[in-house]
């Protein structure tokens, strides 16, 4: 199991706190911060509003999962892969907090293929498509050359190589 980061805990809280609006508590817990899944549904509900319906805000375990849930499912239609979202338990039980962490990192990620997004960024800018167009005489230019695939070796032949199958001495 990865070890946690605090690093990327903390630029994730931060994420966070940017993307809500909203300063994060300073004495709790990275894990205790997200575990009831409150944080979580607001947080998507930001970044595309009107994904998770209904948020339970206090309530038994059972039900605090629920928020977890609508959250994974909410992400999952947002167009997080389904490899990088967590575990209900991974969260909930602590069981493997850093997957916790890769999947909100994958959600900021997955944020800049949304164009209606506005909030703020995080992580490296993902690669857009780069359509390049040619002309027709750039196109034909590459025509007279042979290239080393077309037959033409330079001289180059097998000789020396002994014959296929044979053992080869040391």
């Amino acid at each position: 199991m990865p070890a946690k980061n605090k690093e990327q805990e903390k630029e994730m809280l931060e994420w966070i706190g940017n993307v809500l609006g909203e300063p994060i508590p300073g004495n709790v817990s990275y894990e205790d911060y997200l575990k009831d899944g409150v944080v979580l549904c607001n947080l998507i509900n930001k970044i595309a509003p009107g994904s998770v319906k209904k948020i339970q805000t206090k309530g038994s375990n059972f039900q605090l999962m629920e928020n977890i849930q609508r959250f994974q499912a909410a992400i999952k239609k947002y167009g997080v892969p389904e490899e990088e979202i967590f575990q209900t338990a991974d969260l909930f039980e602590r069981r493997n907090i850093p997957q916790v962490t890769l999947c909100l990192y994958a959600l900021a990620r997955i944020t800049q293929k949304h164009p209606e997004y506005t909030g703020p960024a995080l992580g490296p800018k993902m690669a857009e498509a780069n359509k390049r167009e040619f002309t027709e005489d750039q196109l034909r230019a590459s025509e007279g050359h042979l290239n080393l695939q077309m037959g033409f070796n330079k001289g180059a032949s097998q000789s020396g190589l002994g014959s296929f199958g044979n053992s080869r001495h040391m």
